[in-house]
């Protein structure tokens, strides 16, 4: 590690302001961030926690959504999440206790790491992210391998995302990180269904529009049975080849269709 600033502002205001002095960098929950400063792999002269601020925490459920602030700890969403159960569920298999209660899902958001967990949700759910700034919807927010559609000292204040009629999670997890190897959120809504897949391309998180369509028009199983997964652009490291996450992304859609229910 290496000396630095560290500012705690309060308000959102106070945090935008801070962010604009040079090399300044925002510091969620810190779960991404702290190991790469002690990797000198980053070396922002000022941090600005974002913990403090209370407009950026918490849950609220209106209108058939659900809306979490971007400081609210993985933890926090565990807890508050009542009302959207897989997501719930998501928060609660994140890591390990220490992660869950720090880390963030804004930071997780903004970091697009491409095996992290809630990019998966906020993409089949049709999320919508809520910055400083503006609202981006997740189908233009997520734009590759760590690579979002947040400007220069841009924060996530909170995201929100439509309640489905009945969603699942399914995580292969990698033991070591606890990341997934291969994790596919599904979403039923009235008007179809939303396929998102994490942990397997080289593009990040993205949807499976195969999927969709079959299970649009019958939500069982059984209707991707005779779809392929092309291991075209997918992840191949030690962990499992490019084949074998195609394989997995199938089984975990199947298996997250079947634990809707």
């Amino acid at each position: 590690m290496y000396s630095f600033d560290i500012e705690r502002p309060t308000s959102v205001a106070d945090a935008v302001a801070a962010l604009g002095s040079e090399d300044a960098q925002a510091l969620g929950g810190g779960q991404t961030l702290i190991p790469t400063l002690k990797q000198r792999l980053a070396s922002p002269s000022a941090l600005v926690s974002l913990t403090g601020i209370s407009d950026m925490q918490g849950t609220t459920s209106e209108g058939g959504a659900l809306r979490i602030g971007g400081a609210t700890t993985h933890a926090a969403v565990m807890a508050g999440a009542s009302s959207y159960p897989a997501l719930a569920a998501l928060a609660a298999n994140i890591g390990d206790p220490a992660v869950r209660n720090r880390g963030t899902i804004g930071g997780s958001l903004a970091n697009n790491d491409p095996s992290a967990c809630y990019p998966a949700a906020a993409l089949a759910s049709g999320a919508t992210i809520i910055t400083n700034a503006r609202e981006i919807a997740a189908d233009d927010y997520f734009q590759g391998m760590f690579d979002t559609a947040l400007e220069e000292g841009e924060i996530i204040t909170g995201v929100t995302l439509p309640v489905p009629e009945v969603a699942n999670y399914q995580k292969f997890v990698q033991p070591a990180s606890r990341f997934a190897l291969v994790g596919v959120f599904v979403a039923k809504y009235a008007d179809g269904v939303r396929v998102a897949v994490t942990g397997a391309s080289n593009e990040g998180v993205h949807r499976w529009a195969e999927a969709e369509a079959a299970l649009s028009s019958n939500f069982s199983a059984d209707a991707i049975a005779d779809l392929t997964v092309s291991a075209d652009n997918l992840i191949g490291d030690l962990h499992g080849s490019p084949e074998y996450r195609a394989h997995l992304v199938k089984v975990m859609t199947g298996r997250a269709v079947k634990a809707a229910f």
